[in-house]
């Protein structure tokens, strides 16, 4: 088994550099053997995905696990359409795999460089107003308890939908069971100056103009800077012309990001790809989004969108000076019990602000409370000012999900000060 001290390696920090990991060491098994030997051998462990988590929902005083030297499994089977993936795979790795074997993931996130358990683990997702979160596609967990035994829970399984967004605190997943369909491709254009009095009366419709769609704005008097509008090239009729709203089309590449290299932007301009190409905004050979950065996100009801929007717009002065953009999406309705998403429709805000910690800080507040009377739900790895017993009353299977983490681990060996928070 191969250990990396965390002194400096770059495993210390996360993706972004705004965490820094308290962890004696990292270790990286090479076998499940190692792997269950790992997670017995030592009171404290947490699973290390990607790092794209933006707080400490990975960190741990004890022993983190980096699953990236695992075996890169991929098995699909066709007649099921099921894919087994290694946790550890991005999805950018693993895409390619099944777009080369003909098939797909219903959808992605905006960023391919995320490590297929670490998204599915913290409810990530992707947009569209049919498109659940990207957990809803696991139909099957592979997981390394405490005790180090493997338990494989198979989609007739009754905590199927609580691990589906683990957050680390059930064990250490060790592959996923992911619902697939055949390949399809996607046409991916930008328009650029959407009026606010248009997304008050025409959200919804603006939201269905295409397979996944999301709307970037800073919240101030520019109103939506940029609509992404992903469309499935064999079966997508738009719902609206979205210049016929007034929005103007874009005849060069955008980066959502204002003054970022558009070098790493999917391709754009209605020129029809590969699925895995399209769905995320950006390019997995390239450093996704502004980089430096911390970013947060809240969902909430769909049928909220337009008043949240307002409610926003009323503090983005405030946020100006440490948001680089916010993208807003649709998910649909996920039967995952922690699921951002989970019984109810919902729009995502995301933000992404500058790495100013103390400026973030003192913003996320105002947005807690710009959010509060929707009943807002926050990113499971990314910040948020929201306290624990909050949680509670937003998430309300956390106190069920709680319990089933004692059950399964009754020594509290992948417990962390976040999820000890969170959990009690």
């Amino acid at each position: 088994m191969s250990t990396i001290e965390t002194t400096g390696a770059d495993l210390r920090t996360n993706w972004a550099g705004n965490v820094t990991y308290r962890a004696r060491e990292v270790v990286r098994p090479t076998t499940l053997d190692e792997l269950r030997t790992a997670v017995t051998s030592n009171p404290r462990v947490t699973a290390l995905g990607s790092r794209h988590s933006f707080n400490l929902v990975a960190d741990t005083d004890g022993v983190q696990i980096a699953l990236g030297a695992m075996p890169e499994v991929i098995e699909i089977d066709s007649e099921r359409r099921v894919a087994r993936v290694a946790a550890g795979l991005t999805h950018a790795r693993a895409a390619a795999a099944l777009d080369e074997a003909g098939f797909a993931l219903a959808n992605l996130a905006s960023l391919p460089h995320i490590s297929v358990a670490g998204a599915v683990a913290t409810g990530t997702h992707g947009s569209g107003v049919r498109n659940a979160s990207l957990a809803s596609s696991v139909v099957g967990v592979e997981i390394v308890r405490a005790s180090g035994d493997v338990e494989v829970l198979d989609a007739d399984h009754p905590d199927l939908d609580a691990h589906r967004v683990g957050i680390g605190a059930l064990g250490v997943v060790t592959a996923v069971h992911l619902a697939i369909e055949p390949r399809f491709d996607v046409a991916q254009r930008i328009h650029t100056g959407l009026p606010w009095e248009v997304v008050d009366a025409r959200f919804e419709d603006i939201m269905s103009a295409g397979y996944s769609v999301s709307m970037f704005t800073g919240y101030i008097h520019d109103g939506i800077r940029q609509v992404w509008t992903k469309r499935r090239v064999e079966r997508d009729d738009p719902v609206v012309d979205l210049e016929d709203l007034g929005a103007m089309p874009s005849t060069s590449p955008l980066h959502p990001v204002p003054g970022s290299d558009n070098a790493g932007v999917t391709e754009q301009a209605g020129v029809p790809g590969p699925w895995h190409e399209r769905l995320p905004h950006f390019r997995s050979s390239f450093t996704p989004s502004a980089g430096a950065e911390i970013q947060c996100e809240y969902l909430l009801p769909a049928s909220d969108a337009v008043p949240a929007i307002q409610a926003l717009r009323g503090i983005g002065e405030a946020m100006a000076p440490v948001l680089y953009v916010s993208e807003i999406r649709r998910v649909a309705a996920d039967t995952a019990w922690l699921a951002p998403s989970s019984e109810r429709d919902s729009v995502a805000f995301h933000f992404t602000f500058h790495r100013d910690p103390e400026g973030v800080a003192a913003v996320l507040p105002l947005i807690d409370a710009a959010l509060a009377p929707f009943d807002a739900r926050p990113h499971w790895g990314k910040v948020t000012a929201m306290p624990a017993d909050q949680l509670h009353a937003v998430y309300p299977r956390l106190g069920e999900f709680a319990a089933l983490a004692d059950r399964v681990d009754p020594e509290r060996r992948f417990r962390n000060p976040f999820l000890t928070e969170v959990l009690g």
